[in-house]
């Protein structure tokens, strides 16, 4: 891949261990805490992107795209370099693609050495935190303009083609100064994934409160299987989003999310701690050992083999596990997590993969046309292909199987949650948000941490993580 040298960048980036293979957000916590970053050299401002469209770009540029090969990419080999291409001929601009399940791995080296891609593809939360690093150094291009452009090869703005909600959240906007920096890509509603054929079979019915999973979870121990597992901790991002809604709605949400003083001894906040500590006690004992980069995929079996029946995930399971053997009866379920109470609201998280351009990029302009290429109908063509669906207006019309069942969630009931904690500085001996909340879910299952001893390192880090928000 050819890297442009343009700004000199310290990384406090801890690459030490493999990310997950198949879903860009989740992965294994077993990083180690950054140290403090050097002092940041400024940020370069962003070039003024013309309002004209691609003519206005040389033809002979060409810009470096570095895009995660994830589970879409299992199911349709090539898709990025499919996309390139389309854009290539719609607009004359070349495009050498990077693409990589070990993403962060192939570009992270050069990156710390101050080369950057000028489009990245690779969202945030992930096990190796490069996204959330360039975050939390102000290195990346605020893109606020593309959604003012005109989509390549088609006659609407970027913001018109966009489903509402995507692009004035705290994912898009990770500074609360109303600009756009990470652009929406493939939209995925998680929840709680499982065999419907097991409850079928069994004649169990599927639970709408966390009592009720309780009940279903005695149930399944009597027969030998267990309620829960979960591919990495990573992927209780998103399952303790979905129930901090749960518990106490969009207050609670944001109060927690940006560690407002006290917030993690409120009612809501011991309820959600509560639910998780039980929900341990009810998962599969092997699922530790195998919350890794290299053995996820061998918990999610266990789903497959009717050994666990929920785990939280994303659509791209699918694809991801399209090969993996599974009984006869095996069909793919999936439901929004129970309510806390009878008659109260589930929730399903909708997760969101992001595109980035490096505020160290040397093609910006015909960087931010690509981005808004991503939008068009013909990109979006080719991502459903792979299963990856592009938050646009209508999209779901158009899908069809599990898909269509998938996206369907919030038509029954199941309400949408969306937004992440807040970025903050990098400080010396502070972890990441998945290090203090996410990763110690294994020791509870294992049982070398008690659920005191979380919380305290919760309430202990989230006063530092209050003190030092990126404003």
């Amino acid at each position: 891949m050819k890297l442009k040298k343009t700004l000199a960048l310290t990384l406090s980036l801890a690459l030490s261990v493999s990310l997950l293979a198949g879903c860009a957000g989740g992965g294994n916590g077993t990083g180690s805490t950054p140290p403090a970053p050097s002092a940041s050299t400024p940020v370069t401002e962003p070039s003024k992107t013309p309002e004209t469209t691609p003519d206005n770009t040389a033809s002979d540029v060409t810009i470096s795209v570095a895009a995660l090969a994830s589970g879409y990419e299992d199911t349709y080999p090539g898709m990025w370099q499919e996309v390139c291409d389309a854009f290539t001929a719609q607009t004359g601009i070349k495009v050498e693609l990077t693409s990589d399940k070990s993403l962060e791995d192939v570009i992270g080296p050069a990156m710390q050495g101050g080369e950057y891609p000028d489009v990245v593809h690779l969202a945030t939360g992930r096990e190796k935190g490069l996204t959330d690093q360039f975050i939390k150094d102000n290195q990346i291009a605020e893109i606020t303009d593309v959604l003012s452009m005109t989509v390549p090869g088609e006659d609407v703005k970027v913001s018109d083609k966009i489903a509402g909600g995507f692009t004035d959240n705290s994912i898009t906007n990770p500074y609360g100064d109303g600009k756009t920096y990470l652009a929406p890509m493939f939209y995925s509603p998680c929840g709680l994934f499982y065999d419907a054929g097991l409850l079928e079979e069994k004649g169990w019915t599927l639970p709408t409160t966390w009592d009720e999973m309780w009940e279903l979870g005695d149930k399944a121990m009597a027969e030998g299987i267990y309620l829960f597992t979960y591919p990495t901790t990573g992927y209780f991002d998103a399952f303790l989003y979905a129930l901090m809604y749960s518990v106490g709605g969009s207050e609670f949400f944001d109060a927690a999310t940006t560690y407002a003083e006290g917030v993690w001894d409120t009612p809501e906040a011991q309820k959600c701690f509560e639910i998780i500590e039980k929900l341990a006690s009810y998962t599969n004992p092997v699922t530790p050992a195998q919350a890794n980069d290299q053995d996820f995929k061998m918990n999610q079996q266990l789903v497959l083999d009717d050994k666990a029946i929920f785990m939280p995930n994303g659509t791209w399971i699918v694809g991801e596990m399209a090969d993996s053997p599974r009984g006869d009866n095996f069909k793919w379920g999936m439901t929004a997590l129970p309510a806390v109470e009878a008659g109260g609201d589930g929730y399903s998280y909708t997760w969101f993969e992001q595109a980035w351009i490096p505020a160290g990029a040397e093609h910006q302009d015909a960087a931010k046309q690509f981005v808004a290429f991503l939008y068009s109908d013909a990109a979006c063509e080719i991502f459903a292909k792979g299963g990856a669906i592009q938050p646009v207006l209508d999209i779901a019309d158009k899908l069809e199987g599990d898909n269509q069942m998938f996206y369907s969630i919030y038509d029954n009931g199941a309400k949408a949650a969306m937004g992440n904690f807040a970025a903050y500085a990098s400080v010396a001996g502070l972890g990441t948000v998945r290090e203090v909340f996410l990763d110690p879910v294994n020791g509870l299952v294992s049982g070398t941490i008690t659920t005191e001893q979380w919380i305290n390192d919760i309430k202990a880090a989230s006063d530092q993580m209050r003190e030092n928000l990126l404003q």
